[in-house]
């Protein structure tokens, strides 16, 4: 157990300071199984705008030093790639149908 002032307040300070980032962490672990539940149902409208949220908060919890910035660009780019690869293949499978070739 600390004894002087300031190794108490230090302690005090980092409670609240890691209550705050696990909030921040737990938001951001909560939108990104909503992209990917919107991206594994196929629903790629819902996935683009659930990619928008979480995008925005992955710069906010980066920006309050909760994630490191390159953390969260690595995590971003990856989800980015995971919905273009996901329209890439539904497009390639609509392409094989015998409507598509009539076109």
């Amino acid at each position: 157990m600390a004894h002087s002032l300031s190794a108490k307040k230090r302690i005090r300070q980092s409670i609240k300071r890691r209550a705050r980032n696990r909030a921040r962490k737990d938001l951001l672990k909560d939108q990104v199984k909503a992209y990917l539940g919107a991206l594994s149902s196929g629903d790629f409208k819902k996935a683009e705008t659930e990619l928008r949220n979480v995008t925005q908060r992955l710069d906010k919890v980066a920006a309050k030093h909760t994630i490191h910035k390159n953390a969260a660009s690595r995590k971003r780019s990856r989800l980015t790639r995971r919905l273009n690869a996901a329209k890439a293949a539904g497009t390639t499978k609509g392409a094989g149908t015998p409507a598509a070739k009539a076109r």
